[in-house]
């Protein structure tokens, strides 16, 4: 038993003959610079991976940063209590001759938000960069009442 398809090629075409075809054509959404350049900025954010864990201490941020140096890293706050973490990764300078065969990698600006517990010690946020891994320590301020 074959299976046939349920429109004939030249079906299809004949519904999208109007001047708007583009807009039906997912394809062509990303063909415009702006556009392309969102999907890649998105793309670069996405792929940006962090873990966020809570110790008795401490708030520990890790995020993988391959390729990049300390000093291509910005680690800001925001609003009292907002780390902000940004960056950019560069794409490799090539030459005319170069043939490429696959790019995968992804480049482009990024950009983090992690709201922080009102007491954390903001002012005593450590970070270090080891192996394109980037490790941020934001201390917890410890609150006791006295009787």
């Amino acid at each position: 038993m074959a299976l046939t398809p349920f429109f004939k090629r030249g079906d299809l075409t004949s519904i999208f003959d109007s001047p708007l075809d583009r807009f039906f054509d997912p394809s062509a959404i990303f063909e415009s610079g702006p556009s392309r350049q969102f999907a890649k900025d998105a793309s670069a954010v996405a792929n940006t991976r962090v873990d966020w864990v809570e110790t008795p201490d401490a708030h520990v941020i890790k995020a993988d940063l391959p390729g990049l140096s300390k000093e291509e890293i910005k680690i800001e706050i925001q609003d009292g209590n907002t780390l902000v973490l940004s960056g950019e990764r560069k794409k490799e300078s090539t030459q005319e001759t170069d043939k490429w065969h696959r790019v995968e990698r992804s480049y482009g600006c990024f950009l983090r938000k992690f709201r922080l517990p009102e007491d954390s010690k903001v002012e005593e946020i450590n970070a270090k960069v080891d192996n394109g891994v980037l490790t941020i320590n934001v201390l917890e301020s410890k609150f006791f009442l006295l009787s």
